[in-house]
C-alpha cells in the first residue's frame, strides 16, 4: 500500500445505475458521490466515470475499497466487482464487498426507525415468471455496521414459503437506490477500516441467486475465481468509451 494511500472508493452498480463514492479514510471530509444512470452502457463507460471523480492518476491514493456484490444486474454487477478486485491486487489494499440487499437493508433502517428493532426483516425482489429474489435482515451488534444479513438472497420459485409468521410491514421491496446505497458501502469501508480488517480481494465474487443459464449452481468452494482484465495502470491512457452490454 502506498504511503499516501488514504481514501476509500466504493463501488455500486447493481441496478441499471452506476454510483461511485469517494471519501478521506477516517471520515475527515463530507463523502463525494457521482451517479450514472448508464443501463447497458456499463462496460464501456465504467472507467470513464470512474476518472470523473477520481482521475487515473490519483488511483494510488487509494487505501480501500468497497463494491457491492449483487443481487443485480448479471454483467454489470460483474464488471465492477472485477475492476474492484483488480485495483485491490494491483494497488495491494483491502477489499469489501457488500450485498446490494444488505446496503438496502442499511438504508431502511436509518429511514424507518420501527426496523431497527425488528428481530429480522426480509427484503424481496419479484422476478416476472421466475419467483421471488429475497434475502432476511436484522440487528447483531457484533456485525460490521450493527445490521447482520441472516439468510443471503436467494431465489424461492413461484409458490415457495418463506419469512412465514412475519408481519407484512416485515416483507419490504429490494429497491436499490445506488447515490444513497453507495453512502452506506462507504460508511462500512469506514467501520472497517476503524477495526483494522484485512478485506482480502480473493473471497469478493458477485451474488447470482439465477442463473444466467440453466444449469445446477456449484458449492460455492468450487465457484470459479472472476478473471481479472487488464485495467490500465496510473499514467497509461484509457480505452476509447464505447457501449455495449451492461
Amino acid at each position: 500500500m502506498s504511503a499516501r494511500a488514504s481514501l476509500l472508493l466504493a463501488l455500486h452498480s447493481s441496478s441499471d445505475c452506476l454510483a461511485v463514492g469517494l471519501q478521506p479514510l477516517a471520515a475527515t471530509e463530507p463523502p463525494q458521490v457521482l451517479a450514472f444512470p448508464l443501463g447497458r452502457q456499463l462496460s464501456g463507460a465504467l472507467l470513464p466515470c470512474l476518472e470523473q471523480l477520481l482521475p487515473a492518476p490519483r488511483w494510488p491514493e487509494i487505501g480501500r475499497l468497497v463494491v457491492a456484490t449483487g443481487p443485480g444486474g448479471f454483467t454489470s454487477t460483474r464488471l465492477t466487482v472485477v475492476l474492484a478486485r483488480t485495483l485491490a491486487q494491483q494497488l495491494a489494499v483491502p477489499l469489501h464487498g457488500v450485498g446490494s440487499f444488505l446496503a438496502v437493508a442499511r438504508r431502511l433502517v436509518r429511514q424507518r426507525p420501527e426496523l431497527a428493532g425488528a428481530e429480522r426483516f426480509w427484503l424481496v425482489q419479484e422476478l416476472l415468471r421466475r419467483g421471488t429474489v429475497a434475502g432476511c435482515y436484522g440487528a447483531d451488534r457484533g456485525a460490521l455496521g450493527a445490521i447482520a444479513e441472516l439468510e443471503q438472497p436467494r431465489l424461492f420459485l413461484p409458490g415457495a414459503a418463506f419469512a412465514q409468521g412475519l408481519a407484512p410491514d416485515l416483507i419490504l421491496p429490494a429497491a436499490v437506490e445506488a447515490p444513497l446505497d453507495v453512502l452506506e458501502l462507504l460508511a462500512l469501508g469506514q467501520a472497517a477500516a476503524a477495526q483494522g480488517l484485512a478485506g482480502p480481494w480473493q473471497p469478493v465474487l458477485p451474488i447470482y441467486p439465477t442463473s444466467p443459464v440453466d444449469f445446477t449452481p456449484q458449492p460455492s468452494s468450487q465457484v470459479p475465481m472472476v478473471p481479472l482484465p487488464a485495467v490500465p495502470l496510473p499514467g497509461t491512457p484509457l480505452p476509447k468509451s464505447g457501449s455495449g452490454a451492461g
